[in-house]
């Protein structure tokens, strides 16, 4: 597989290497001079400063800032082959629906979380009832600090938390309410709700000096959540906390197999002719325009 990678910035190098593990043969653009002498000593075929320059290949990755994410897509499409962008789709609602109305079937979101084995352990529940009917779900999504300088922390980390939602549920349900914590002008917390079928609450932090990552499935009988992205395992409280003891939780293992892997090689076996990756440019879009909803109620705009 010859793969087009645009942008080898921090979160970029990561999928150079994964990707090299898995065998392809990766051409890199990047106008940052840094980027290109790491891909380079990282085993990269080809560099380049723009996509423009990279011969053609089986299909293109970007991993480039979200705010230059509809502009670069606009040429890798220009290519007809299957494209994987990061998260998120786009920073614009209407950008995101321009997308999902020409690039349907060829266009792709990387959201990792859909491919965390232990969201995978929590889909699955839901979908057995085993804990009863699902009911809604809290996620947790904070820290400090962000890398990311051209967007806010609403479009960094509510991307992961409502692709969750998608994952688990198979649709993310309309948002409600929402308060956001600004500095300068930016969102650095955002509180919400969606649903209320499931209902959905979200908290997403850069501000948090405590960093936590926590997404709750609760059901009629008993609730199953996944509390570090490291973990290895998810946990089961059942009954209703009527004030008994968590003496009893269980602890389920799950594989410890590094998402961001498994979503590129999902990729890679989408392009020998395998089913298409998790998320279709159609999800991306919605999660996008929930995610201005949010901040809509929210008051940022």
């Amino acid at each position: 597989m010859r793969i087009s990678l645009a942008g080898c910035g921090r979160w970029g190098r990561n999928i150079l290497r994964d990707l090299l593990a898995l065998g392809a043969e990766v051409a890199v653009a990047d106008p940052d001079p840094a980027a290109r002498d790491h891909a380079r000593s990282a085993g990269a075929a080809e560099i380049a400063t723009s996509l423009d320059e990279l011969p053609a290949s089986d299909g293109i990755v970007i991993a480039t800032t979200t705010t230059t994410h509809f502009t670069v897509m606009e040429h890798a499409l220009a290519r007809q082959v299957p494209i994987f962008v990061e998260k998120a789709l786009t920073a614009d609602a209407g950008h995101a629906r321009t997308l999902a109305a020409r690039a349907k079937g060829r266009l792709f979101v990387m959201d990792k979380w859909r491919y965390h084995p232990g969201i995978e352990e929590l889909r699955r529940i839901r979908q057995t009832g085993e804990l009863g009917t699902p009911l809604g779900m809290h996620l947790r999504h904070v820290g400090w600090g962000l890398q990311h300088r051209d967007v806010d922390a609403s479009w960094i980390l509510l991307p992961h938390s409502l692709s969750i939602v998608l994952e688990i549920f198979g649709s993310v349900p309309p948002a409600t309410h929402a308060f956001a914590e600004r500095l300068d002008g930016k969102i650095v917390t955002l509180i919400g709700t969606l649903g209320p079928h499931p209902w959905i609450t979200v908290e997403i932090s850069a501000r948090s000096p405590v960093k936590r990552r926590e997404f709750r499935l609760h059901c009629q009988e008993g609730v199953a959540w996944l509390d570090d992205g490291w973990a290895d395992h998810i946990q089961i409280a059942r009954g209703i906390g009527t004030g008994a003891d968590a003496s009893g939780i269980e602890k389920r293992s799950v594989p410890a197999e590094l998402p961001l892997r498994r979503e590129l090689d999902a990729f890679l076996q989408h392009l020998k002719g395998g089913p298409a990756p998790r998320s279709s440019v159609e999800e991306g879009a919605l999660i996008v325009e929930r995610i201005q909803q949010l901040r809509d109620l929210a008051g940022a705009g």
